[in-house]
């Protein structure tokens, strides 16, 4: 099954960083947040990738370009040759597609771009900027047995974010930005059916938590597996500073599966 990560965004909230390179090449621990991730879909198996670029995508491809050469000893010979042999080369295996979706395009667009890249079948979905220690084989099977379209992981991660109206493990609709109630949110790790490319546009202002995500909660397709552990997202450097620290303490929830 393939991961599609969301990768493209500008990250102006977190501009002191994001200025020099996309938000998902923001590093924790001295590897991108984008690293933490994908090592952590690798944990349950999955290690096929659609990296959807954007904003200086560039970076991103220049990281994995040279990926295999920076987690390798080098020895550069330059009086043979100009030869180059590495040494105790360290390999993740990953299959990883980079796509450029475009500058300006919104989450719904960017994922309608890679469809070809994806194929008929079911895939994840995640954004480039939050980590979690959400069981990924329990979020597929329920997906698998509720046979909805999409199946988000609800979190509770207080009271700046929109708010899920839920019914049991179905969605049935979504409600503004609200005070902390105790209200569940997008955690991002969704499943979906390529279904959903039906309810998508290539159109750059096609935002998948809008219009998508809302028709399916109408239809009573839209399913969420209710996550109670660790969930963090790095919208702003406030954010970023929280998930070092927690990486340093030698603790990190979404660190076991590294």
């Amino acid at each position: 099954m393939k991961v599609v990560i969301l990768a493209g965004g500008l990250g102006t909230r977190i501009s002191e960083e994001s200025y020099l390179k996309p938000k998902p090449m923001i590093e924790i621990g001295e590897q991108p947040i984008l690293w933490h991730i994908m090592k952590f879909y690798s944990h349950f198996g999955f290690n096929d990738f659609v990296i959807c670029c954007g904003y200086k995508g560039h970076i991103i491809k220049e990281y994995f370009a040279d990926y295999y050469l920076h987690r390798s000893d080098v020895t550069f010979d330059f009086a043979d040759g100009n030869r180059m042999t590495v040494h105790q080369n360290v390999a993740e295996p990953w299959r990883v597609t980079l796509v450029d979706t475009g500058l300006r395009s919104q989450t719904g667009a960017r994922v309608k771009r890679v469809q070809k890249y994806i194929g008929d079948e079911p895939f994840m979905l995640t954004y480039g900027d939050g980590v979690s220690d959400v069981d990924l084989n329990a979020l597929l099977k329920q997906h698998r047995s509720a046979k909805k379209t999409v199946t988000l992981t609800g979190v509770q991660p207080g009271g700046r974010f929109g708010i899920l109206d839920l019914n049991g493990q179905t969605v049935i609709g979504f409600r503004e930005k609200a005070v902390a109630d105790g209200g569940w949110v997008n955690g991002g790790f969704m499943v979906m059916e390529p279904e959903v490319f039906l309810y998508l546009s290539e159109e750059e202002s096609c935002i998948l938590e809008r219009a998508p995500l809302e028709a399916l909660a109408k239809a009573g397709r839209l399913g969420v597996y209710r996550h109670s552990g660790f969930w963090q997202c790095m919208d702003t450097q406030r954010d970023k500073i929280r998930l070092e620290e927690i990486w340093k303490s030698g603790n990190a929830p979404w660190e076991k599966a590294i």
